[in-house]
């Protein structure tokens, strides 16, 4: 018997989808089998270990507690959206301090470092860790992650700053 499919329309890394999906589909799996956006790292599939971390409707949430179909009508980003014409600040900063290691960690820490830049005010040590508390990292003790968070911070502020001075001269 073949499954029944329902129609979703999402809008991905600012681009609108349409497409017929398998009700059970997890939002993880249709991310990556159906279009290709593989950053979306799979770990567990058991919500452990915050790999599939992506952006929905501003939020942070694990792709793999989520059926494609709940996410009809809503905005995602995936690692793939972050960069636009030059890299996020949590892209550089990841890079700059070395937040990844092995890798596998890395897209769900880096969607969880971008909303936390987004929604959370001044970023203590403190805070960072508290909310890093849904990501498994085997690899590199979170050190360098808490790092490259705290960097972004300070490189997206440095951003504010440099476009605040641009139009206060009227350069840029």
């Amino acid at each position: 018997m073949a499954s029944q499919r329902i129609p979703v329309t999402l809008t991905i890394n600012g681009q609108k989808i349409v497409r017929d999906i398998e009700p059970r589909t997890l939002l993880v799996h249709f991310l990556r089998d159906e279009l290709n956006l593989t950053g979306t790292h799979v770990g567990c599939d058991t919500s452990q270990c915050g790999a599939c971390t992506i952006l929905l409707d501003n939020q942070a949430v694990k792709s793999c507690t989520v059926l494609a179909i709940q996410a009809d009508g809503s905005e995602i980003v995936t690692v793939e959206g972050l960069e636009q014409e030059q890299l996020h600040p949590i892209q550089e900063a990841f890079r700059e301090k070395h937040g990844l290691q092995c890798g596998f960690c890395t897209p769900g820490a880096m969607m969880l470092g971008a909303y936390l830049l987004n929604h959370n005010g001044p970023l203590t040590e403190e805070t960072i860790r508290e909310q890093l508390d849904g990501l498994l990292c085997r690899c590199t003790g979170y050190e360098n992650i808490v790092r490259s968070i705290q960097r972004a911070n300070e490189i997206m502020n440095e951003r504010q700053n440099a476009q605040q001075a641009a139009r206060a001269t009227g350069v840029g």
